[in-house]
């Protein structure tokens, strides 16, 4: 293996399923299908790189109706004798686009897709600053590959209508669009994977699952994995991890995943507790079957160790998943006890729903230990992060503004949402132990940020890392549609973030 983590091609059977593959087109014509126009207030609808039939029917009936371009407003309009549908979408000021307001226009052309049973699409983005970078191009190409996305591994599959979709790159955007398709492509599959992991049940998702999952991922990636069972994790002095899982019949892993041998050492650490019913501090019923999306933060660091595989990034990326099952029981771990974490802290466990972690713990002083110049962990940590950002930003919180501010960046050409928030040491002193020298659980009130304190503990000698907390965006709740289910949250802003630290040198 050379310095950069080796490149391969994904195939179709490596994922549960598998993105779209949007091609360029040179010229907007459609025979049967849908065309999303995206439009902005103050500017013309893009309609110069349609066919000539299409432009001159969509103009004519921008003119006679007064289209505008306002925000969420929508014109639909037949042509073909009815073969094909011309849909402008209004996507507001240009001075407001962003790219969660550009995913929100593709998630509404998804589903007009799939209530058409449109069997071809063509999207029309609109021309503006944030589609004409080359990770603009990306995010936006990455995003309609993921429109036909379900997760039909446990139903019978209802055969996609679409099958075929293509971008029209905006004016003098066409190479800009052509150069960005392997970084959509690669992150699209990344995401995929994520998605899929993350969308498999607790009764087949299991540690063990989860690790032979990852086992597999490195054989074809070729990199090099370590797998621990309780015996080795006994060895490793993981008390906290093997107290978690010490409720269920099925018992706890940590996996390690290593790739590459020069450039930046970069250290990426995901919860993966496989499932979570609170243990002893039982979760109540309505939403539990949710807690199968706990493992988001670990399945996010695979989707994302793929992306860099495919990639090729030169880096010395290793991967620390520790999985667990949070179940209730005889052998199970109770409010009072006491961990002795590998780092040689103790915990008093206050409440064990606050688990997620006590197994970051472990796995992050593991990953200290080996010396990585940034380390970034994501996990599904707190509900204090939805009631503060809702289903719409991650929490991050780091000590070392750098990373911050390019995570920040990352996110945002990702289409991804992240929002700084604070490490003061007020939060420290309300995690402070009365019997041991920590307890997993601060006060009342902003438990977000007594959880970020509480890992920062095990982040001694490690100065540049980051802790986002991604409980309000791993999934989408509610009812079954084309957002429902795991998000794959967080792959596009680290792939975004390693190509920056790249590019930075």
């Amino acid at each position: 293996m050379g310095g950069a983590a080796r490149c391969y091609t994904a195939s179709p059977e490596e994922t549960l399923s598998g993105p779209l593959r949007p091609v360029i087109a040179e010229q907007g014509a459609l025979t049967r299908g849908l065309v999303a126009i995206g439009c902005v207030e103050d500017a013309p609808p893009p309609l110069g790189g349609l066919s000539p039939e299409l432009a001159r029917l969509a103009g004519q009936v921008v003119e006679s109706r007064g289209w505008t371009g306002k925000t969420e407003r929508q014109l639909t309009v037949s042509a073909g004798d009815g073969a094909v549908t011309v849909v402008l979408y209004g996507l507001g000021p240009s001075r407001e686009l962003e790219h969660p307001r550009v995913k929100r226009w593709l998630d509404r052309v998804a589903g007009d897709c799939a209530a058409a049973e449109a069997p071809e699409l063509l999207v029309v983005p609109p021309v503006h600053r944030v589609l004409g970078t080359p990770a603009g191009a990306a995010t936006l190409l990455r995003q309609v590959a993921l429109l036909g996305y379900a997760f039909d591994e446990y139903r019978k599959p209802s055969r996609p209508a679409l099958r075929r979709v293509r971008v029209l790159p905006p004016v003098r955007g066409e190479g800009v669009y052509r150069g960005a398709r392997k970084t959509a492509a690669a992150v699209a599959r990344g995401i995929t994977l994520a998605r899929d992991l993350a969308n498999t049940p607790g009764n087949r998702a299991t540690p063990a699952w989860i690790a032979g999952r990852a086992r597999a991922l490195a054989r074809r990636i070729g990199a090099r994995a370590q797998v621990h069972g309780p015996r080795e994790l006994a060895r490793l002095r993981m008390a906290a991890l093997l107290a978690v899982g010490r409720g269920s019949a099925n018992t706890p892993r940590l996996v390690r995943l290593e790739i590459g041998t020069h450039g930046p050492a970069v250290a990426l650490v995901g919860k993966g507790v496989t499932f979570d019913s609170g243990g002893i501090s039982l979760k109540p019923g309505p939403a539990m079957d949710e807690m199968k999306y706990d493992k988001a933060g670990a399945c996010a660091v695979l989707g994302a160790v793929q992306a860099v595989a495919e990639l090729g990034l030169p880096v010395r990326l290793r991967a620390y998943l520790p999985l667990a099952e949070n179940m209730p029981g005889g052998r199970a771990f109770r409010p009072g006890d006491v961990v002795t974490t590998r780092s040689g802290k103790t915990v008093e466990v206050l409440n064990t729903d606050a688990e997620g972690r006590l197994i970051l713990a472990d796995a992050l002083t593991l990953a200290v230990e080996e010396g990585p110049e940034a380390l970034v962990e994501l996990s599904t940590l707190t509900g204090a992060t939805v009631v503060a950002l809702g289903h719409h930003g991650a929490a991050l919180y780091s000590p070392d503004d750098g990373l911050a501010r390019t995570l920040l960046r990352a996110a945002e050409d990702g289409g991804e949402r992240l929002w700084r928030m604070p490490l003061w040491p007020e939060f420290r002193e309300e995690i402070e132990g009365r019997h041991a020298d920590l307890r997993n659980l601060g006060g009342k009130w902003g438990g977000a940020n007594t959880a970020a304190a509480f890992l920062a503990e095990f982040m001694e000698g490690c100065e540049s890392w980051a802790h986002l907390d991604v409980a309000g965006t791993a999934w989408h709740p509610g009812e079954p549609g084309p957002l429902f289910g795991a998000t794959g949250f967080g792959v596009a802003t680290i792939v975004n973030w390693l190509l920056a630290t790249l590019d930075a040198g």
